[in-house]
């Protein structure tokens, strides 16, 4: 749903699709009504193309946070919702949100998808600890890291079948030191 000045055409509130030729069709209505600047609600990462496209086409984008602009009484469609956010930003009466430069926002991107890999990985370690533990295979007891080498060494000798400890204990990796057993209070 977007908005323009009323006085610039005979429908000042028109809905787009989302599909990229929509969003260019989004601007091209924008650049015809003379619009040069813009302000939208951040929504979940469904500004993210809008935001891009209006930004490459020349607009001066302001990312809006929904809820700054929510409680005001009478609101209760998206068209009036739209033409609300034009006529508050006509007023300059809206803030943006900070919106980092490309290179920034790609680099935030790379660390979150980082930090989310690392996660998972951590949450499947603890799958694996806790089958292990459920066969009362105590290997890490034993080795500190179950995914080191020597625990995946250790991991896929017993999925191919080998039970022996002694067999298993010589799958250890050379920097792999032998954990002495601790001694019973005197």
């Amino acid at each position: 749903m977007a908005a323009v000045n009323p006085a610039c055409t005979d429908i000042p509130v028109r809905t787009f699709g989302t599909f990229t030729q929509d969003l260019h069709d989004l601007a091209n209505w924008f650049k015809a009504c003379g619009v040069t600047s813009v302000a939208m609600e951040s929504t979940g990462v469904y500004w993210i193309p809008v935001y891009e496209i209006l930004e490459q086409r020349g607009f001066e984008v302001i990312l809006i946070n929904a809820r700054y602009a929510k409680n005001v009484p009478g609101r209760k469609t998206d068209v009036s919702d739209a033409a609300w956010l034009r006529q508050l930003h006509s007023y300059g009466l809206l803030r943006g949100s900070f919106r980092p430069d490309a290179e920034i926002a790609t680099l935030r991107a790379y660390l979150r998808q980082r930090e989310r890999l690392v996660e998972y990985a951590a949450a499947h370690i603890q799958h694996m600890q806790k089958a292990l533990m459920e066969m009362n295979l105590q290997l890490h007891h034993v080795v500190s890291d179950i995914t080191g080498a020597t625990g995946m060494r250790i991991i896929q000798a017993i999925a191919a079948g080998e039970r022996n400890p002694d067999v298993l204990a010589t799958y250890r990796d050379v920097r792999c030191h032998s954990q002495s057993r601790r001694s019973a209070p005197h």
